[in-house]
């Protein structure tokens, strides 16, 4: 009797996860996650998937999370001592094993995973990692993504306001500034602070993205913090206003404004507009930052399905719908899924949320900054809360920016103005990742 019990005990994962407590980390940080896209309603569509890949990432013995990778591509797998004769020098990917030191201590197997298959990724590594390597490693997934929200993205607000669209630009000063100040610190190489500092983009998949290719292993603590901070938006972005923005300021009445000093400019075939605009600046980009056409091209072109309208109302549908919502399930669970206990508890880990949250709100300060320094040259002022959503957090940033604004004066309404700067924001850090990429990668 007590052999079958101690038999039933060993198939559970109790004994790991009493050996190692912080499993039980990973756990309250799913849960924390959880409660956060559930309770609260921030960014469910993402923070749900990735809470959920945290918490089966974290069960031992489950197979469910993404084995971290070096320098080198070699994966190394911990398996029991009995089961190491299964393994072979020189098939499905391996490399090297190494037999346990002591009893009932577990060996280790080495795999290239840059020689393996997809299907030997599955079976020797599991469904998470035949996910990732499959969908995001490859770069796949953030241009998908990047589409989607092109084609539910409508850039008539900053067309008929492209003085605002500057204002995006300005939001991208954090990610710079914490790339000169992370490189510096010494804790992070220039690739690694690259990959740190797009998290001030406030672009989910840019960041993604940019670490794939800069700093693959930093995967999961950034894309964890990425969105996490996105979700935040409605927290962060009133902390830093009420730091930098008077009262006087915020009660800027931007139609008054338009009344005092109107635009001299005026677009009658605004269709025709918003069709030629994808297409430009998809030219524009490939020819100066070619390294960003990946994400920014997708942008366009999922706008550009959606401005022509009927003609192409079933590729646009399926875009901003079926594809879109499929990558948004697996991007999220195999990020989630990288976030293991080996992966997260870390110094590094520690120093990407601080890092994050900085480029996080220095973008935002470099927004309203901007707006103030254009304030002392121009006539015709500009309410701060524009340049504080040039992220590309559309259009929740924007929401957020209106409800202060309306706080202050319930006739305020800046939403058509902050979206101007907003949807800028979301070229502007595409741009700003392809430049960093171009330089570092």
């Amino acid at each position: 009797m007590n052999s079958i019990l101690e038999n039933i005990y060993g198939m559970t994962a109790i004994s790991d996860i009493v050996a190692n407590p912080g499993f039980i980390v990973m756990y309250l940080l799913a849960f924390v996650l959880l409660y956060l896209g559930i309770k609260k309603e921030y960014e469910p569509l993402l923070l749900i998937p990735i809470a959920f890949g945290v918490l089966i990432a974290n069960f031992p013995g489950g197979g469910m999370g993404v084995n971290a990778v070096d320098g080198e591509g070699i994966v190394t797998l911990a398996v029991a001592a009995k089961d190491l004769a299964n393994f072979e020098i020189g098939h499905c990917g391996v490399v090297d094993i190494i037999q346990p030191a002591t009893d009932g201590a577990k060996g280790l197997v080495k795999f290239d995973i840059w020689n393996m298959t997809l299907p030997a990724i599955a079976h020797e590594l599991g469904l998470m990692n035949f996910i990732y390597y499959m969908l995001i490693k490859t770069g796949f997934i953030p241009p998908i993504i990047f589409m989607g929200v092109g084609a539910l993205t409508d850039f008539g607000p900053m067309l008929r306001n492209l003085k605002l669209a500057i204002f995006g630009a300005g939001a991208q000063f954090g990610i710079f500034a914490v790339l000169l100040i992370a490189a510096a610190s010494g804790q992070f190489t220039m690739k690694e602070a690259a990959s740190l500092s797009i998290i001030g983009g406030a672009d989910g998949p840019t960041a993604i993205f940019t670490t794939i290719k800069l700093a693959p292993h930093m995967l999961g603590p950034i894309a964890i913090a990425a969105y996490s901070y996105m979700a935040l938006v409605p927290v962060i972005i009133p902390l830093v206003v009420k730091l930098l923005c008077s009262e006087k300021e915020l009660k800027i009445n931007m139609k008054e404004q338009d009344k005092l000093y109107p635009s001299g400019t005026e677009f009658k075939n605004m269709r025709a507009l918003k069709i030629l605009f994808p297409i430009a600046v998809t030219v524009i980009v490939a020819i100066l930052v070619p390294s960003a056409v990946s994400l920014v091209g997708m942008l366009m072109f999922g706008n550009l399905i959606k401005e022509i309208g009927a003609n192409t109302s079933r590729i646009f549908d399926a875009a901003s719908n079926s594809i879109m919502n499929a990558a948004t399930i697996f991007l999220g669970l195999s990020v989630g899924a990288t976030m293991t206990v080996e992966a997260f508890l870390n110094l590094q880990t520690i120093g990407i949320v601080v890092g994050g949250f900085f480029a996080f709100g220095l973008s935002i300060a470099g927004g309203i900054c901007l707006v103030k320094i254009y304030n002392l040259i121009f006539k015709k002022k500009i309410n701060p809360l524009i340049g504080a959503t040039g992220l590309s957090a559309v259009p929740m940033a924007s929401r957020v920016a209106n409800d202060i604004a309306l706080k202050y004066d319930s006739r305020n309404h800046v939403l058509n103005y902050c979206m101007s700067s907003n949807v800028s924001g979301v070229i502007g850090s595409a741009v700003a990742a392809g430049i960093l990429i171009s330089f570092l990668g």
